[in-house]
């Protein structure tokens, strides 16, 4: 696999189109950074490490409005492995006037954009959900 950050995306991307309660990711470090960028921000629910046939993943459960309206409604990978995209904290652009945000991996530690234009640092701009 060259992207896991995207496939971590794709697999909730998809799991939330099916309209599923949880879904299992390959467990790294980055990975659970994201995803505790995403609990604090209120997009998912928990989650928590596993081993399933003696390989660590991690279980995401999604959050939904309602019956089956997911609370993410769209996520996009910015910086990719054939195009980084690096900005300073100046340069880091609101995602949809502020309903939604920016994941940054800065020299602090992945933060979202708005932390990252506090603490006035810029970094990779990893991927942008609303």
């Amino acid at each position: 696999m060259t992207d896991p950050i995207a496939d971590l995306l794709t697999r909730i991307h998809n799991a939330l189109g099916r309209g599923h309660a949880s879904v299992l990711v390959p467990a790294s470090k980055l990975k659970m950074e994201i995803l505790r960028v995403l609990k604090a921000e209120g997009f998912i629910g928990q989650y928590e490490r596993e081993q399933v046939d003696g390989h660590p993943v991690l279980k995401i459960q999604l959050r939904y409005i309602g019956e089956k309206e997911s609370v993410i409604t769209g996520i996009r990978r910015i910086s990719r492995p054939g195009k980084r995209v690096y900005v300073g904290c100046r340069e880091l652009t609101r995602v949809l006037n502020g309903m939604g945000l920016s994941i940054v991996s800065t020299s602090k530690g992945l933060m979202t954009d708005q932390e990252s234009r506090r603490a006035g640092l810029g970094g990779e701009v990893l991927c942008q959900i609303w």
